[in-house]
């Protein structure tokens, strides 16, 4: 087991030795490192203020009320708001004008895992350097804790699931109106977390006639992976056909990420839903579109076709925003369900996206597969490489650079290379020997056939012993 620390937090397996799991010892230390942060930029005698909340794992409350407790041993106040999401943490650090927070959860993560997600002031995941900061000062645990007259207060606040829905559904491109018109019937998967709570409420403000529920209940038992992948929704996708929805939805435990069944049962593809979320916005609102370098090129296509721009980032949503910032793009997010509404905040957020895509689906009068296909069939094949922890992997990239250098390279996160339609991207992990590999085509055979090429590529590169070098699918 393993502590894993990345600028989207420290997660890990509950149960451990301190520093091989998300221990009470690693939690209190880094909650106090994450203090000792905001510390450092407080500016008068009035306490800090900091938002937290967790989705329904059962590790949830025990981590919450660490962290709380060791604000307050900080000196800084806190405002709880208990159950809620990603997103609508992201969103109370703004409007209540804090100066950072934490959400506790481990996202797609089995149940087994928890984490402490950091953010900073806008509501945005800490960049890489102030993630380093904050890695810096737990190892280095020079914390001083305030006296008893001095601790921070607590207080809790569980409106913010419905302001965040309020502001959504005030959004000028959220079509309340349409939606309840057309009488939709909606399915949906909550895997048993928060998005239980937010989901179901999010439609029945947006006028959905009939809710079709499915593991909605927040007690942190997860029915099945909670990774919102065609795999895992299987119930979901049976769910739909019977109750003759128009259309299914599925989230992850924080609701960061949305996955979309259609009225036949079939998956309308992680990476379509912000291809057609985009395609909706696009519409009305002409400008750049950002997703990052493992996304699908659908996405550059749907924005040319609107006259708009389109960038790749940096793998990771702190890339994806800093590069939406700079380009002033009016829609972003990842190829992993993951929308990004800057109208709204800079953050992936599932519950915009289900309003956004319902407000479409309304608007066009199409059927969820009609729309599905509108846009052009790509498919990414993903793979990794794991090799032996003493291989170079820079000599690596540069030998395959050098061997491509006709093709149009992108050398930001890794290595892209792209062949007219089809594309490679060979990134190292950040915490393992391994270089993922994916690739992008009009086939799935095609994509494969790309990575394997280029998996070859590198096993004649290293000339490595069979023990030094494994490939996964």
């Amino acid at each position: 087991m393993v502590l894993i620390r990345s600028i989207s937090g420290i997660r890990g397996i509950i149960g451990a030795r301190p520093g091989e799991g998300l221990t009470p010892v690693d939690i209190v230390k880094y909650t106090s490192a994450y203090a000792c942060f905001l510390n450092r930029c407080k500016k008068g005698d009035e306490n800090l203020k900091v938002i937290i909340g967790r989705d329904a794992r059962h590790s949830g409350q025990m981590i919450s009320a660490m962290v709380s407790s060791t604000f307050a041993a900080c000196g800084i106040d806190v405002i709880d708001l208990g159950l809620t999401t990603t997103p609508t943490v992201e969103i109370a650090v703004t409007e209540l004008k804090a100066d950072g927070g934490i959400v506790i959860t481990a996202s797609h993560n089995p149940k087994q895992w928890n984490a402490l997600k950091l953010l900073n002031r806008r509501g945005e995941f800490l960049s890489e350097k102030e993630a380093d900061e904050v890695f810096s000062l737990a190892e280095g645990q020079d914390f001083i804790f305030v006296s008893s007259q001095n601790l921070g207060k607590y207080d809790q606040d569980d409106t913010f699931i419905r302001k965040h829905i309020e502001k959504i559904s005030e959004l000028p491109l959220v079509d309340v109106e349409a939606i309840r018109k057309a009488k939709f019937c909606v399915a949906v998967d909550c895997v048993n977390s928060s998005g239980g709570i937010a989901v179901p409420m999010l439609l029945e403000m947006l006028g959905v006639s009939r809710i079709e529920t499915l593991f909605c209940e927040p007690n942190g038992e997860f029915p099945h992976n909670p990774e919102p992948l065609s795999e895992n929704l299987t119930e979901l996708s049976a769910l739909v056909v019977k109750s003759k929805a128009n259309v299914g939805f599925a989230v992850d435990p924080d609701v960061d990420r949305l996955a979309i069944v259609m009225e036949d049962g079939e998956m309308f593809g992680e990476e379509y839903t912000l291809v057609a979320v985009a395609d909706y916005v696009l519409q009305h609102k002409t400008g750049p579109a950002v997703s990052n370098l493992s996304s699908t090129i659908a996405l550059h296509d749907v924005t040319a076709k609107h006259g708009g721009n389109y960038f790749a980032s940096a793998v990771g949503e702190v890339n994806v925003i800093k590069m939406m910032k700079a380009k002033k793009a009016v829609i972003g997010g990842e190829g992993n369900g993951g929308v990004i509404y800057p109208d709204l905040h800079y953050g992936r957020d599932a519950l915009v996206a289900i309003a956004l895509f319902l407000s479409y689906l309304a608007r066009s009068g199409k059927r969820c597969s009609a729309l599905r296909n509108l846009y052009p069939n790509y498919y990414i094949s993903k793979n990794k490489i794991t090799l032996a922890p003493e291989m170079d992997m820079e000599h690596v990239f540069q030998q395959i650079k050098e061997k491509y250098q006709k093709q149009p390279i992108n050398t930001s996160d890794g290595i892209r290379i792209e062949f007219d339609k089809e594309w490679v991207h060979l990134r190292k992990s950040n915490t393992e020997p391994v270089i993922r590999v994916y690739s992008e085509s009009d086939s799935i055979a095609k994509a494969e056939t790309l990575a394997h090429k280029l998996i070859g590529d590198i096993k004649e590169i290293i000339k490595i012993k069979t023990n030094g070098f494994s490939e996964e699918d």
